[in-house]
Formats: structure tokens, sequence, C-alpha cells
């Protein structure tokens, strides 16, 4: 059971890497990173068709890695 967690949570990990990977960038820059942040905070930005599709990805994985890592530690810890 640990070790089919372990993979689990290395699959995760190497899914969440590439979803990243593949978002494109909102801004360039620092000040682009603090009105970006901004904008997208606030929903002056629509995401629409695959930029959408890879923030909900993105969600769902950094959600699931979170959720496994504890469930590893746990039994990690117990064994």
């Amino acid at each position: 059971m640990d070790v089919v967690l372990k993979i689990i949570l290395v699959i995760f990990s190497l899914g969440l890497i590439a979803v990243v990977l593949l978002q494109k960038g909102k801004s360039a820059g620092l000040s682009g990173a603090i009105s970006g942040g901004a904008e997208h905070l606030f929903g002056k930005q629509k995401a629409r068709g695959i930029d959408l599709f890879l923030q909900r990805l993105t969600v769902g994985l950094a959600v699931g890695f979170f959720i496994l890592s504890l469930v590893v530690a746990y039994f990690v810890k117990a064994a």
C-alpha cells in the first residue's frame, strides 16, 4: 500500500510540474507580476479554452498532491 501511494504521489508531482510548465505567463517582469496578480485576483482576466482547463487541472493536481503527501506521511509514521 505504501509503495502504491508513493508511486501515485510521484505521478501527481510530475503531472503538476508538466501542467505548470505548459501554462503561458500572465505578465512579464516584477511590475507585471504585481499588477497582473491583482487583475487575476479580482477577475479582470477571464481564462478560456485550454487556459481554463490547465488552471483547473493545476488546482486538482495540487490538491491531490497535498492530500497524498499527508496520507503517505501518515503511513510512514504509522509503520
